[in-house]
């Protein structure tokens, strides 16, 4: 029985060890790929910040790449956790209906794309040069198909908007919002860009709305040169 517990033991330690050295490469990597990008960050420099010895990286990742996967991945994560929070609203009342909530979110999207420089140098700028197009709508589909078809449904039965094929009109809308937070966070002068491609996404969800109402809309960003909240 003594033993048994003992060998339990070991084989938790192992274990928490195991995820220490990995969550130390990730949070490592990302630092490193957030200042200076994927192609000017060499192994050695992640393995020096985890204090960990290369034969650690390449235990639990293919090789730099494959790294780089992970962070992007952790990066979008935390960006939808925040969306679906609604913790860059936090100060704001929002209204209740589905549809206006929705044009509010597309914005905070946007929001991150200018601010947020792990979001903006990792998944917008680095990660479809890295790993392909197909990495990025990949993270599109995982994390935002499902979510956005719920709240689309919610407006139509709100009547906020009308009546529309779901799948569709999911798959463009997302698209539209990939396009302007890759526009905005690719720009030479984010927060112009973030002002200007603010202003034209509203425009364009706005026809979507009952009979094209074309009335109040949520706060479309800061004006050129400042940064949002």
């Amino acid at each position: 029985m003594g033993q048994r517990l003992h060998h339990n033991r070991g084989v938790t330690r192992r274990s928490e060890q195991t995820t220490d050295t990995r969550a130390a490469l990730v949070a490592a990597a990302r630092r490193r790929f957030a200042e200076q990008g994927f192609a000017a960050t060499g192994t050695e420099e992640i393995v020096a910040d985890a204090q960990v010895t290369r034969g650690a990286l390449y235990h639990h990742f293919r090789d730099k790449a494959d790294l780089f996967r992970t962070v992007m991945e952790q990066v979008a994560t935390e960006v939808a956790e925040k969306l679906v929070a609604g913790e860059l609203a936090r100060d704001a009342q929002l209204p209740s209906d589905a549809w206006t909530q929705l044009r509010t979110g597309f914005q905070s999207l946007l929001d991150i794309s200018t601010a947020d420089s792990d979001f903006q140098r990792i998944v917008l700028v680095d990660g479809p040069a890295v790993l392909g197009s197909e990495a990025w709508d990949a993270l599109v589909e995982r994390h935002g198909y499902r979510l956005l078809s719920e709240w689309l449904q919610r407006a139509m039965s709100e009547e906020g908007i009308d009546q529309l094929p779901v799948a569709p009109l999911t798959r463009l809308v997302a698209a539209l919002l990939s396009e302007a937070s890759i526009y905005t966070g690719r720009a030479a002068d984010p927060d112009a860009a973030r002002v200007e491609i603010g202003i034209v996404l509203d425009r364009l969800m706005r026809g979507l709305s009952r009979g094209g109402d074309l009335s109040a809309q949520p706060s479309v960003g800061a004006e050129p040169g400042s940064r949002p909240r």
